[in-house]
């Protein structure tokens, strides 16, 4: 079969076919792939019925595995291993979190417009979220292109942004929606980490905004303004001439490369409701910036 790409918004994401993600890839195959997200940035493969194994073999076509996201938060409710990122509603026994349950609160954060792992020092190159179960009442998955968001800046602006540095924590993140239960160990793990606000695609050379909920400093900057200042540009680049709204079909596999993108999931019935969602994760090339000394 041949691979087809069909554009889904005038900017950002389309459909790719001709892709098997259950099978070993070919070198043709993963530069397709490649391809498609340099162009396109977000990337659906409908019709993907993937085990855990084939999840992670496919992602491993793009890079070293980023680990750990469910360790971040201590937690005795995981149901998958430490490459996967589990953003189901669904604990270790497959029953739906409770209300109060401390994982489901901490994962409310992912309503807000992020970038994955924006909050360490090496950030998120690709993510790959497999629809195992999904829910069509709700739950959309929202995807904003940050190269669009940034071409639309006047000059002005992308000169007083081009050298600025953030801070970056799941503490700012979290604090956003009140959620400040963290133990002294957490908050040691979740120290902030420093990223350019602009940064320039390593292949296209096209340049974006490096924007997510995580951000709770601009380093210079008194904290107030900086956090004014943010807020507007995140206002900016979630405008809806910038945002492709993924609507889930089962065994959907989405890609969406973080280093051209924000995105969100929208709200639904989670606690009567089931969505059982697996993410993978590759790393990016490096630090966007010299980090400070510990």
């Amino acid at each position: 079969m041949s691979i087809e790409t069909r554009p889904l918004h005038p900017t950002i994401g389309a459909a790719m076919t001709g892709i098997d993600a259950r099978r070993p890839q070919t070198r043709e195959e993963v530069a397709a792939v490649e391809a498609g997200m340099d162009r396109h940035a977000v990337l659906v493969l409908p019709g993907q019925d993937l085990t855990d194994e084939q999840q992670l073999a496919f992602t491993r076509n793009f890079g070293p595995l980023q680990e750990g996201a469910n360790t971040t938060l201590t937690a005795t409710t995981l149901r998958l291993g430490a490459a996967f990122a589990d953003v189901s509603n669904l604990d270790k026994n497959n029953e739906r979190l409770q209300r109060d349950d401390r994982r489901r609160m901490a994962a409310l954060g992912n309503r807000l417009w992020h970038s994955d792992a924006t909050f360490r020092v090496v950030p998120a190159r690709y993510s790959l979220l497999s629809g195992r179960i999904v829910t069509t009442d709700g739950g959309n998955t929202e995807f904003a292109d940050m190269r669009a968001a940034y071409d639309a800046l006047d000059a002005a602006t992308k000169a007083e942004i081009e050298d600025l540095v953030c801070e970056h924590s799941l503490i700012y993140s979290r604090g956003q929606l009140g959620f400040t239960d963290f133990t002294d160990e957490e908050r040691h793990r979740m120290r902030p980490v420093l990223h350019r606000l602009v940064r320039t695609h390593p292949v296209t050379g096209r340049k974006s905004l490096l924007l997510s909920a995580h951000i709770g400093a601009i380093v210079g900057w008194p904290r107030p303004e900086a956090m004014a200042f943010v807020r507007d540009l995140m206002e900016h680049a979630t405008q809806p001439q910038f945002v492709y709204v993924h609507r889930w079909t089962r065994n959907d596999l989405v890609i969406w490369d973080n280093r051209q993108t924000m995105h969100r999931v929208r709200r639904f019935d989670d606690l009567n409701i089931v969505r059982d969602m697996r993410r993978t994760t590759t790393m990016s090339e490096g630090p966007t910036v010299a980090q400070q000394a510990a």
